[in-house]
Order: C-alpha cells, then structure tokens, then sequence
C-alpha cells in the first residue's frame, strides 16, 4: 500500500498539507492522554507495525499488499490520533532508512494508512461494537480499515494519472480483501491477549474514549 516517489506528480503537496493537520491534532492527543504507562505500549505497537509492513507482495496496476495495523492502534487506545501518530513514525523510519514509500510520498502514505486507516477503524468499532460485541466488531473494523485505505490508493493514483481507475480498484482491492482477513485475524488475537493480560492498558477498560469523556460501564469495570 505504500506510495513510491513519482507517483502523485503535481498531487503530493495536498496530502502533506492534510498530514499535518492531522499530526497537530495527533499530537494534542497525545500530550493529554499518554503516560509512563501507555508510551511503552505505543512503543511495542510501532515497532510490531513496522514488522508487519515488512511482508509485502507487488500488485500489477498497483502499488503493494500488507498489512497496516493502525485498527489495532485506533481501538486500542479508542483513537484515530494514535493510529496517525504511530504510522506517521513507522512510515518516516521506511522512508528514510528503508526505502520503503518515500519522501515526496510519506504525507499521503500517513494518510491513507494512518488517518483514513485508524479513523475508519474507529468509527466502524464504535458503531459495531453495541451490536455485535467488541472482538467481531473488531475484526470488521480492521478488514474494513485496510480496504478502504486500499481502495482509496487506487483513486489516488487515478487523479495523479498514474494507473486507470477500474483496474486500480480491482487490482488493490482483491488483494487486500484477502489481507485484510489476515488483519483482521491478528487485531482480534492481539486485542484478546491484551484484554486477559494486561487489561488496564486497552482504553476500553479505562473507560476513556479519544475525548477524555467516559463510556457505558466503565464504572462497572472500575468496580470490578
């Protein structure tokens, strides 16, 4: 999924100018919520993110297949600033150490991947979660997150003229209909160990959601 330089031509200013929005509001997040406690885990996360972006495969008419992530960072912390902020690190440590995206690229990389990523994570989550229960919504969330970021790629390099539309979507989206199983699966997994293990990091437990405000029977999970 990742965006090499020469891509975009005249398109890859645009998503700077949105990454950095989006990073301003990552960053006051992260100030009012992330402790001695909670920066490790984003540490963990990071680096376990960018294992997983390691194994990819090329796409014909596309860019490359992955996995991402930033549903897993989005629901855990109960954010859509964590999925961005973390992304946003992975993706600089690619870029520049690795060759993986690019410089010119990163912005819409941080976009797709982290903000459209973790924010349609977050939302499918919380809107899933009261009627399906936290893990399938979990899952749908993170297939749905690495679709639609896959998909939206493909539009990307339309308007850029890079590839045509119809093949583009086809291409990017039946590959990452089959990852995204695969990222579902690992969300789930992870979310589960973290829930018997070490249930006070997940925001869930703490009953706090990206706005500080409390959710239903966070005081029920104080209590017990």
């Amino acid at each position: 999924m990742h965006i090499p330089d020469g891509f975009l031509s005249w398109t890859w200013p645009i998503y700077y100018v949105i990454m950095f929005v989006a990073l301003y509001f990552s960053l006051r997040w992260a100030r009012k919520n992330l402790d001695e406690k909670l920066i490790p885990l984003i540490a963990v996360l990071s680096a376990g993110i960018f294992a997983i972006m390691s194994m990819n495969m090329p796409i014909p008419f596309g860019t490359s297949g992955h996995m991402l992530g930033g549903a897993l960072v989005a629901i855990v912390f109960l954010a859509p600033e964590a999925a961005v902020l973390v992304l946003f690190i992975v993706l600089l440590v690619q870029a520049l150490f690795f060759g993986d995206g690019g410089i010119t690229a990163l912005g819409v990389n941080v976009v797709n991947m982290g903000l459209i990523g973790g924010a349609v994570a977050y939302f499918s989550f919380r809107g899933l979660e009261k009627f399906t229960g936290k893990y399938p919504a979990a899952a749908i969330a993170a297939w749905l997150s690495l679709f639609i970021a896959a998909e939206v790629v493909a539009v990307e390099m339309w308007l850029a003229g890079t590839f045509p539309l119809d093949v583009g979507l086809a291409s990017m989206g039946i590959y990452h209909a089959f990852i995204g199983v695969i990222e579902a699966i690992l969300t789930v997994v992870v979310l589960i160990a973290l829930d018997k293990l070490r249930p006070d990091l997940l925001a869930w437990n703490r009953g706090k959601t990206s706005g500080g405000q409390k959710l239903e029977g966070s005081e029920e999970v104080a209590a017990k």
